[in-house]
């Protein structure tokens, strides 16, 4: 079993910028896909972010394409979202993800059926 726990989400002005963390418990993160959700009010759970395991290709929606960027850091087991210019309809409560697969130059994890284990949330609010 993962556990995942986000952090930094909070009230920021348009224009501003974030660091959401997840931090993960249980062994071998670094064969893990990681990934970032949102969910607005009365929207459904929308893609952001994932990072490949091995080597650590990226994929974005093009609504945060340019402006936010994942990462990872294997030894601390944790995996961040960068947030720059902030927007209003960023706001949402944003979902870390995780699952255990095998890196592939031709799939992008971009359905939330492409993880298994998610945080409990962290809201992030931009003001306008």
């Amino acid at each position: 079993q993962v556990q995942l726990v986000e952090s930094g989400g909070r009230l920021v002005q348009a224009g501003g910028s974030l660091r959401l963390s997840c931090a993960a418990s249980g062994r071998t993160f670094s064969n893990y896909r990681m990934g970032w959700f949102r969910q607005a009010p009365g929207k459904d759970r929308e893609f952001v972010a994932t990072i490949s395991s091995l080597n650590g290709r990226t994929n974005y929606a093009d609504s945060v394409k340019g402006r936010f960027t994942i990462s990872r850091d294997n030894a601390e087991m944790t995996v961040f979202l960068q947030m720059n210019s902030l927007k209003p309809e960023d706001t949402a409560v944003y979902y870390c993800a995780a699952d255990l697969a095998t890196d592939s130059p031709y799939y992008t994890a971009r359905s939330q059926y492409d993880y298994t284990y998610w945080g409990q949330g962290t809201q992030v609010t931009v003001s306008s």
